[in-house]
């Protein structure tokens, strides 16, 4: 169905560069004229929502601690469940997550897994190519015509029996500087939700394939109602049936464990689920509680899913899910196949083992991986302790989370490799998210924008709080932290690896933020100014 002829307003909307001519079949103008009616309606309510970010922030920053809302009480205290979950996402044990690149998709969607959340968030960097080429991409998908020849000849195609796409869009708090609406850019989240809706969802409803979402980065209830309503707007403009979008929740911020049960609430006739977005959520410990020197972490190797706060977070929203009725997804491994190294290659799938079998045991009903040789390595572990497609009935009545344990630190050690890596995974991630690359392998693991960020926020604290020792005694300093990063940067800029071009940039803005008197919120933001 066309959108009505009277909105077809697109006079105040402005692309701020040249689109190729497939570019332009994505923003065609009844495109822009969705996405301008989404932008009036509900950028004022996101940018109050953002500015109440910054309140609690500053808040906490003073010295006071997150809790449990006394306002919402009923909400967590009272009887109700989500509504009905589509058949399609009644068995999630294994999801796969990547960039919305033409090639990952089409691997990821013959995985082999259950559900493949292709990523306009963490894995990509958006730069203006990458987000709309990733809409033309999953148009392509959604219509059955997605496929793709290599430079070397070799011809990739999307097999029977796919992964159901969900779609991972922006947080609340990214611009999307290329796309001006009255002179004002759009929230990227407006933009990678609108287009895709617009351009698939009458197509994904017809085939009961919803449209269906992941949403990152939310902080409270009121911000998860904020997508409900553009939900519920966007159903109505589509002409789709009320509740056809159905979401699940990444929560991968600390104040957003205070408030699982009223996110569920906010969302309750589309969410289906909660995700334990583990890498995340260890940042938005560290930032939310970057002024509290108590509550300070070791290096990021030690922060693991065993240690109690982690534990006790994962096993809170498995509880939260069950109870009202929706599914509890775990979370992702880094580990990546090691090639040339069978040792090392089976040590890094024991560890995915070790973590899948500790997520299916605590009554998570699915997991994620990154890689497509994973999937039957993750799914293994779960099929054989996970026989049904869900494990909702695992209700976890023994869990008992306070405040404090939500709150309290782990124990361990900072050292001086655990320093020198943090550095480097700064940079070198920072350099290729500059040059278009949103996910990186780096010493086996798969990087992103959350593992980039735990480095970047625990080298600020470890520097800015002072008087801190490595386990070997030696002091935590500025002037190690200049030296280390200047090594790297000198010794990668020659190299072949991704991002090496752009290798002085990243070092002067890492340089910037982790000198800066206070942790900038986000990598991402002042990134977004140097991404082509």
């Amino acid at each position: 169905m066309a959108m009505p002829r009277e909105r077809l307003d697109t006079t105040a909307v402005e692309i701020t560069v040249q689109p190729t001519p497939a570019q332009r079949a994505i923003l065609d103008p009844q495109a822009l004229a969705f996405l301008a009616d989404l932008h009036r309606r509900f950028d004022a309510r996101r940018r109050e929502l953002l500015a109440a970010r910054r309140a609690r922030q500053a808040r906490w920053d003073a010295g006071e601690l997150p809790d449990f809302r006394a306002d919402t009480a009923a909400i967590r205290e009272s009887e109700w469940t989500v509504g009905p979950i589509p058949p399609a996402l009644r068995d999630r044990r294994v999801e796969i997550t990547g960039p919305v690149e033409r090639k990952m998709i089409i691997n990821a969607l013959n995985s082999g897994a259950k559900v493949f959340m292709a990523d306009f968030e963490d894995s990509s960097a958006p730069s203006f190519a990458n987000q709309i080429d990733g809409q033309l991409n999953l148009r392509d998908a959604v219509a059955g015509k997605l496929d793709y020849t290599s430079p070397e000849g070799k011809h990739y195609r999307v097999g029977a029996n796919p992964a159901v796409l969900v779609v991972r869009p922006r947080g609340w708090h990214l611009p999307e500087r290329h796309i001006l609406v009255d002179g004002e850019p759009m929230a990227g989240a407006l933009v990678d939700f609108g287009l895709y809706a617009f351009h698939n969802a009458r197509t994904l409803h017809r085939r009961d394939r919803g449209p269906y979402f992941y949403l990152p980065k939310l902080e409270c209830m009121e911000e998860a109602a904020l997508w409900d309503a553009v939900m519920a707007h966007a159903e109505r403009e589509l002409d789709i049936p009320p509740g056809s979008m159905k979401v699940t929740v990444l929560i991968e911020t600390l104040p957003a464990a205070f408030e699982m049960h009223e996110i569920l609430h906010a969302l309750q006739s589309r969410c289906v689920g909660l995700n334990a977005g583990r890498w995340d959520y260890v940042f938005s410990y560290l930032k939310t509680l970057r002024k509290h020197r108590d509550r300070l972490l070791p290096e990021r190797g030690q922060v693991q899913m065993t240690v109690p706060f982690l534990k006790n977070y994962s096993e809170l929203l498995i509880q939260t899910c069950h109870r009202r009725g929706a599914f509890a997804m775990g979370g992702m491994a880094a580990q990546i196949p090691i090639k040339g190294d069978e040792a090392a290659n089976e040590a890094a799938l024991a560890k995915v083992r070790a973590d899948k079998l500790r997520e299916v045991k605590a009554g998570h009903d699915g997991t994620w991986v990154a890689h497509p040789a994973l999937v039957p390595v993750a799914q293994a572990v779960f099929d054989e302790y996970m026989p049904e497609p869900n494990q909702r009935d695992v209700e976890r009545e023994d869990v008992r989370v306070t405040r404090e344990q939500l709150l309290a630190p782990c124990a361990g050690t900072i050292t001086r490799a655990g320093f020198d890596n943090n550095v480097e995974v700064c940079l070198r991630y920072t350099a290729s998210w500059l040059d278009g690359q949103g996910c990186v392998p780096i010493h086996n693991l798969m990087e992103d924008a959350a593992t980039a960020e735990i480095a970047r926020a625990q080298l600020w604290q470890w520097l800015h709080h002072g008087g801190l020792e490595f386990s070997d005694h030696a002091p935590i300093d500025f002037t190690l932290f200049d030296h280390a990063l200047v090594s790297h940067a000198h010794r990668l800029q020659g190299s072949k690896l991704p991002g090496a071009a752009r290798m002085g940039e990243a070092a002067k803005l890492i340089s910037a933020l982790i000198h800066a008197d206070t942790l900038a919120d986000f990598l991402t933001l002042p990134a977004y100014d140097l991404l082509a």
